[in-house]
């Protein structure tokens, strides 16, 4: 484990897991916490393991207020700089890196990139597209969004016309909800293979 600090002086609960001369580190934010979203929700350790596999670095951390992470919820303005502090983590050990988040964390990394201007490549695993921000402010890059076909959180058309406005590939994965029960190695497959070719 170790620790980040965000540019208010938040101190945040984070782990690298990969190895530490991989080309590429991944930032992987969680999903909203109000719902139990941490950086060891199954579906983050799944996808961790799988990219870990491959051989990229991740970076985890659990946004202010969660954890051993200190703060409190912010309603998504200091869980951006919280990604902030993650990026510029991964970007002091690695030459490449890229931004992925489940859900209310794949919004705040495209938060992230809105308000930094910054266009690494970006995988949302079932981003809400009422948390993200207007597609105008969100730069050009190479995006993809991973969902499942019974999606039961989000609206399945809002978010494809959402991903077709900041220019997203849109990645359907047969047979699963937001939570991709038993799927998290499809998805890790889909975010590797993605970021492999960046």
């Amino acid at each position: 484990m170790t620790t980040l600090t965000a540019a208010d002086g938040t101190v945040l609960e984070a782990r690298w897991d990969g190895p530490a001369d991989a080309g590429m580190a991944v930032v992987f934010c969680h999903p909203h916490p109000g719902y139990g979203g941490t950086m060891t929700a199954p579906l983050m350790n799944g996808v961790t393991d799988g990219l870990t596999a491959r051989g990229f670095a991740v970076l985890r951390f659990n946004f202010r207020g969660v954890g051993e992470s200190g703060g409190h919820h912010d309603d998504g303005e200091g869980e951006v700089a919280d990604v902030a502090a993650a990026v510029a983590a991964a970007e002091a050990r690695h030459p490449r890196v890229s931004v992925c988040g489940w859900s209310f964390g794949a919004a705040m990394a495209l938060g992230w990139m809105a308000r930094s201007r910054r266009a690494l490549p970006f995988v949302g695993i079932a981003p809400p597209p009422q948390l993200c921000p207007p597609p105008d402010e969100v730069p050009p890059g190479p995006k993809l969004i991973v969902v499942g076909d019974r999606e039961q959180v989000i609206d399945l058309d809002a978010l494809r016309a959402y991903a077709a406005a900041i220019g997203a590939t849109v990645e359907t994965l047969v047979g699963s909800d937001h939570f991709f029960v038993f799927r998290h190695t499809q998805v890790a497959e889909m975010v590797a293979g993605f970021l492999s070719a960046e």
